[in-house]
């Protein structure tokens, strides 16, 4: 229970009407969780206003209302407080009303377009091995030490984000580790949250159905930075285009990692094979279990972070050198008679896409062929579907295009949509195949001993969602299953 007035702190409010000392159960964004004493705050989203959630929220008990807009008839015993923005308005009062828990945490945040799950799943298993109690809260899953709980988002909904924060710091965390999405910072869900740090990874063109442009997803990106305090720490990446223009604004003290150029944490490849990664960094040479050019970047913003927080250089490294990356990011299995590489991975992206297959290309040892199963996602921007079927079909010998999660979409417009990024000279090459189950079966099919599958656009992901309904597949488990399947 909290009292009204102080839950309000930091807020900018335009006008009260009622009694600030109204005692406060619970604060929502959903007037379905409303109950006795609750404070209902009516957040604009991109599909629904709250605002017209207000008297359902009221008739589930909810004795304080925080809106933009009052409503024409005011309920007697509600206290109505109007704001300037309902959704940092939701972010701050639901951290103020859960004990502010990020001011007694060491939280890091970690945003860019690709490697946010790796590094943030690293960071936290590398702190955990440093004998610290920690927090995550990723794509994959959020965890609080060895407890696991389900991720429905990216970053949490403000009222949940900073319910779980505030189990990890009941908990006993000392650090939490944090993805944060572009749209979580657009919707202002991290407002009001302390980070001691941020870490850059890398931006190419991706959400552009929420963002529109370019340019303004890069605006959101780099907003995250130029809000850090002096006290944090800002790394990016010094090889990326776009990396230095992320610090430019920033009041946090600003590092950079590299594996081109002069860099605070300067990284060098040895040696990449399915065996791992061996570099040197920062002059110490070590062994990586992760495979790929672009993990040797989230290895070296995982080790410039360890070192920002004070930890020792050899240690990191040590403890590093023995950590796996998050699950479906390079996951492969080998098939048990024909020897077929086959490997799961998320991109969804072209770059990511692009650096898989990059990758895998130099993994190869003479003439295996490299097949590629891969999709894309309904309802998101349409714009990569050519691009990365253009990729695809570059860097493989035999490419089969089928459904990632439609949601909501055609299967057939959206493989239709991929299909116009083939080169002519490269149609012979390419197979489209609706069912995902059946796509990644042709492509097992296609394998011969030595070969490369890549299925690729769902990684970690247990489900595949058709017209709202998210229905079991887990690519790594069906690959599994034709390898068995085809080799009796």
């Amino acid at each position: 229970m909290a009292i009204l007035k102080d839950i309000l702190q930091d807020i900018k409010v335009m006008q009260l009407r009622g009694s600030d000392a109204t005692q406060v159960a619970n604060v929502s964004i959903d007037s379905r969780m409303a109950g006795e004493k609750s404070c209902f705050i009516a957040v604009r989203g991109t599909l629904t206003d709250g605002h017209q959630f207000i008297p359902a929220a009221i008739n589930q008990g909810a004795s304080v209302i925080v809106c933009e807009v009052l409503p024409g008839e005011l309920v007697s015993g509600v206290t109505y407080v109007q704001v300037e923005n309902s959704a940092i308005a939701a972010a701050i009062i639901a951290h103020n009303f859960h004990g502010c828990p990020s001011n007694h945490l060491k939280l890091v945040g970690v945003t860019g377009t690709n490697g946010k799950t790796t590094v943030a799943t690293l960071l936290f298993r590398l702190f955990t091995a440093l004998g610290y109690h920690c927090g995550l809260i990723s794509t994959v899953q959020n965890q609080i030490g060895t407890k696991t709980y389900p991720s429905l988002h990216t970053t949490p909904d403000p009222v949940s984000l900073s319910e779980l924060l505030s189990q990890m710091y009941e908990d006993g965390c000392t650090y939490v580790f944090m993805e944060v999405s572009s749209h979580a910072i657009h919707q202002h869900r991290v407002d009001g949250l302390k980070f001691i740090g941020g870490i850059f990874t890398n931006i190419t063109h991706d959400h552009l159905d929420y963002h529109k442009t370019f340019e303004e997803y890069l605006r959101v990106k780099k907003s995250f930075f130029d809000h850090l305090p002096a006290a944090a720490f800002a790394i990016s990446n010094a090889d990326d285009r776009r990396g230095l223009v992320m610090l430019q604004n920033t009041s946090a003290k600003k590092y950079l990692y590299s594996l081109k150029s002069v860099a605070d944490f300067k990284g060098k490849i040895l040696d990449n094979s399915l065996l791992g990664l061996h570099m040197i960094i920062n002059d110490v040479e070590a062994h990586f279990r992760l495979i790929g050019a672009f993990n040797a970047y989230n290895l070296l913003a995982v080790f410039g972070a360890a070192i920002c927080l004070g930890q020792q250089k050899e240690e990191v490294l040590e403890k590093l050198s023995t950590i796996q990356g998050a699950e479906g990011r390079f996951d492969y299995i080998i098939s048990p008679k024909e020897k077929v590489i086959g490997i799961v991975d998320y991109a969804h992206t072209p770059d990511a896409l692009l650096n898989v297959l990059a990758t895998i290309k130099n993994l190869r040892q003479g003439n295996e062929k490299v097949i590629t199963v891969v999709g894309c996602g309904g309802n998101r921007d349409k714009t990569k579907r050519p691009e990365m079927a253009a990729i695809a079909c570059e860097y493989s010998d035999k490419v089969v295009f089928t459904s990632d999660n439609p949601r909501n979409e055609v299967p057939e417009d959206i493989i239709k949509d991929m299909e116009a990024g083939v080169p002519v000279t490269a149609r012979k090459k390419t197979l489209s195949i609706t069912d995902r189950r059946e796509g990644i079966k042709a492509g097992v099919g296609f394998a011969d001993a030595g070969d490369i599958l890549l299925v690729a656009g769902k990684g970690h992901e247990k489900y595949q969602e058709v017209k709202g309904v998210r229905h079991h597949f887990d690519d790594k488990e069906v690959m599994a299953e034709m390898f068995q399947l085809l080799n009796k």
